[in-house]
Parts: C-alpha cells; sequence; structure tokens
C-alpha cells in the first residue's frame, strides 16, 4: 500500500469521523433549542425587533416569548393578532415548529390560540409583559396601563414556565404552582386540562372580536356537563346527565382525552369516566373550542393544516338545535330561517335572516289585556324545562298570560294532549321546526305577542 493511499484513506476516515460527530453533537444540542422558561425581572416589548415573529398568510401574526418543544404542533406563549393588528392579546398558541424550534409553515400552520389572558382589554403594539422581581405577570398597554396581571405579588414566585401540555405556571423555589392558565380557561381546552366543577368555558364574539360572548356557556357540574344560554334563568340546550349522588369528595370535572372528551363525577382518572363523548383518536396535536355558535369543535393538526374533525354536542340532522342559529324568534327548519308571522314579527336585517327576528309592537305589561298568542304548531325549542305537568294547551296559555315575564307557552306532549308539560320562558331565542321522528313527542308554542 503507498504512502499516498494512506494518507488519503486517513484523511477520509477523519473527515468521516467529524460529520459524524458533528450530527451526534447537533442531536445532543436539539433539546436545547426550544426557550419554556424565564427568570424573574424579565420584560419583552411587543414590537417587531421581538426574536421569534412570525407573520402568516391569514393574517395573523406570533412574538413567541417562550416555546416548548421541538419538530412538530407545539405551544409557545406570547403577542398575537390577526387581520390589521391593531390589537393584541398575550395568549397560548399552538404553532408548527421546525427540529431546532424555528416556528414553520405561515401558509398552512396558522397559530390556534387555545389560551388569552386578555381577550376584554386587548393592548397595542408596543405594549409590555413583565415577570417582576417580586413575583407579578403583568401585562401594560403603550400608556402604562395594566392590562392584565396575575396578581402573584410577593408569592415566592420564582419563574415562569410553558410546560408541555400547554399550562403556562408561575413556581416557586420547590417548583410548586404558584399559578396556572389551567386554571383560568377561556373558550378552549387541551389534552389534561380539565375544566372543573365552577369554571367555565365562554366562546368569543368572533375569530376577530376575542370579546367574551357572555350569551353562552359550557360547565361542568356535580350533576353533568352543560351547554347553556346565559338567560335568567339559564336555558340549558344540551346536557348529559350523571344519575344518584356523587360519592367522593373531588370536584367534578371535564377533560379531552385520546379517543374521548369524559366527565369524571364518581370516578376520577385513570379509571373509566362516568359520562363520555367519543370522538376521534388523536393523530396528532388536537384540542376542543367552544364556539360563539354554541358548537363544541374538536380541531387537529393535519398534514393540510388544522381540521375540524368532530362536532361534540351535535349529531347529523340536528343543527337546529342550538339557540342562536336563527337568532331571536327566528324559526329554523333543514338549517333554513325564516320568521313566524309578518303580522306581528318582521326580520332584523333583510338578506340576513340567520340574524332573528323583531316583534313589530313590543311586548308591554301595562297592556297586557290587548296581548294575544299566536299559535306555531310543530314547533319546537331547544330548552325545555318543566314549569306545569299533567297539564293541556290552554292551561299553559293560561299560566303565561298571568305572568308578565313569560315570552311564549311551550307545551309538549306525548299520545294525550291533555297530560303534557308547559314551559314558560322569560326570553326567546331560536325556534324550531319540530320533526317527530327526531323528538318524538308532540310540540307547540304559543309566542306571547302584542295588539295594536
Amino acid at each position: 500500500m503507498s504512502i499516498y493511499y494512506t494518507k488519503y484513506l486517513f484523511l477520509y476516515y477523519f473527515l468521516v469521523l467529524v460529520l459524524v460527530s458533528s450530527h451526534f453533537l447537533y442531536l445532543s444540542n436539539a433539546e436545547s433549542f426550544d426557550y419554556p422558561n424565564a427568570n424573574l425581572s424579565t420584560t419583552w416589548i411587543n414590537s417587531p425587533s421581538l426574536p421569534h415573529s412570525v407573520k402568516f398568510t391569514d393574517g395573523s401574526l406570533v412574538r413567541a416569548i417562550l416555546l416548548r418543544g421541538t419538530l412538530g404542533p407545539k405551544f409557545a406563549c406570547g403577542f398575537f393578532c390577526n387581520g390589521t393588528c391593531n390589537s393584541y392579546l398575550f395568549a397560548i398558541f399552538i404553532v408548527q415548529t421546525s427540529s431546532v424550534s424555528y416556528i414553520t409553515s405561515p401558509a398552512i400552520g396558522f397559530p390556534q390560540v387555545v389560551w388569552s389572558a386578555n381577550r376584554n382589554n386587548p393592548v397595542s403594539i408596543n405594549s409590555t409583559l413583565e415577570l417582576t422581581s417580586d413575583g407579578d405577570l403583568v401585562l401594560k398597554d403603550v400608556d402604562g396601563t395594566i392590562a392584565w396581571s396575575t396578581n402573584t405579588r410577593g408569592k415566592f414566585v420564582a419563574g415562569l414556565n410553558l410546560t408541555d401540555t400547554g399550562n403556562l405556571v408561575l413556581f416557586d423555589n420547590e417548583n410548586a404552582i404558584v399559578w396556572q392558565s389551567f386554571d383560568h380557561p377561556t373558550d378552549c381546552l387541551v389534552p389534561s386540562q380539565k375544566l372543573v366543577s365552577g369554571q367555565k368555558l365562554i366562546p368569543s364574539v368572533s375569530t376577530t372580536n376575542w370579546t367574551q360572548l357572555n350569551l353562552l356557556s359550557l360547565s361542568a357540574t356535580d350533576e353533568g356537563f352543560f351547554a347553556a344560554v346565559e338567560s335568567n334563568p339559564p336555558q340549558v340546550y344540551e346536557e348529559f346527565t350523571v344519575y344518584g349522588n356523587k360519592m367522593n369528595k373531588e370536584l367534578t370535572y371535564v377533560t379531552l382525552r385520546n379517543g374521548s372528551f369524559a366527565l369524571f363525577a364518581n370516578s376520577s382518572e385513570p379509571s373509566e369516566p362516568d359520562i363520555f363523548i367519543p370522538i376521534p383518536a388523536a393523530s396528532s396535536a388536537q384540542y376542543v373550542r367552544f364556539c360563539p355558535d354554541g358548537h363544541l369543535r374538536l380541531y387537529e393538526w393535519g398534514t393540510n393544516g388544522w381540521k375540524e374533525v368532530a362536532d361534540l354536542l351535535s349529531a347529523p340532522g340536528y343543527e337546529c338545535f342550538y339557540p342562536t342559529v336563527c337568532g331571536n324568534y327566528g324559526i329554523c327548519s333543514n338549517g333554513q330561517c325564516s320568521c313566524p308571522s309578518t303580522t306581528y314579527f318582521k326580520q332584523i336585517k333583510d338578506r340576513k335572516p340567520n340574524l332573528g327576528c323583531s316583534a313589530i309592537t313590543p311586548l308591554c305589561c301595562e297592556a297586557s289585556q290587548n296581548q294575544s298568542f299566536l299559535e306555531l304548531k310543530d314547533a319546537t325549542y331547544s330548552s325545555f324545562r318543566i314549569d306545569l305537568e299533567n297539564v293541556d294547551s290552554e292551561s299553559c296559555k293560561i299560566a303565561c298570560s298571568k305572568n308578565c315575564s313569560c315570552k311564549a307557552a311551550i307545551f309538549q306532549y306525548g299520545s294525550n294532549s291533555t297530560d303534557g308539560f308547559c314551559y314558560l320562558p322569560n326570553q326567546i331565542f331560536s325556534l324550531i321546526d319540530n320533526d317527530q321522528e327526531k323528538t318524538h313527542y308532540n310540540s307547540t308554542i304559543y309566542l306571547k305577542v302584542q295588539n295594536d
């Protein structure tokens, strides 16, 4: 073997060794590319100069200050805006990341906001987020006014951490939780997050108007979990009820699991839930959002971006059974909206029947002698609370006429029209064309109307 051949062979193996070593060095450092923690006395300014700022083709923009994980859909938190970007949220969002924790896929991996601190009080550009030296996390607008705070000053906070489950945590020197975003849900749940008794999911008005839509709520109680209109009293339009008395002292909660949306009342994980809604098993990141139309939707990341994979409260053909689908007094029939009567009601906006109907002459308690009932045969309602039972339709109407706040007499019965149930709501949302093949009962609504 010549000396030149030996020399080149040595050089070849040396280069291979360098490349392999570099590869393993790269892998060993890969875990440190994310940035999930922050120390006290740290300030972030919401400006284009903030690192990890990404603009997406749907018009949204994120400026991540913390990010957990690499390669795939991961949780980050920071400033978020969409559209004109005149207003910003401090939010937790899911973004698509590379192997070195860069936020990628701006054309399909649009940020999915799963929690926000200030949706009722958005801030401007150049606003600041500060983790103060005494442990408070404070969001200030550009003029210095406080938009939001964790109110944890003096509670021995040692730092801030974004967990791999999407929970933003302030922790103390013993790594105990002082404050966490999971205790303050907005309109979404992510896997392993619990919506416990006493908490509610409340939707935003729209994807561009983040303000709370206080009309609707989703909540868990010891009796089950409920979707309701926040009227007085609440009108429940979907419920999953636990029968019997609660047997343990743990808080009842609902949670998103792989393959189910589950309620735990008398049981607790890892045991089987008391009630569950089956959902598609996760093939990637998932979350549920309580939407402004009253639907609870499951979203999942796929090869072409985020998509809806399940509607947890709906069965096919039941699209009309949502309280705001056709607005107040609007009648929903096979997804189409109309007003009850042109004599007493008119559309709020022409060519937009889904916005509902208004009374031509408003009800007036002082002129109750001029009131009558408009009969809507084969009509039903998304909510039904039994105010009277074992009655006929006439008794139901009389009870409503004697109650100034009653807006309608809703009468339902099985086979005997003299042995029915009566509901007397004091606020009317969307009405439904009753399909007895789906509901298996007879129903008539008598709307209270004002005559001239």
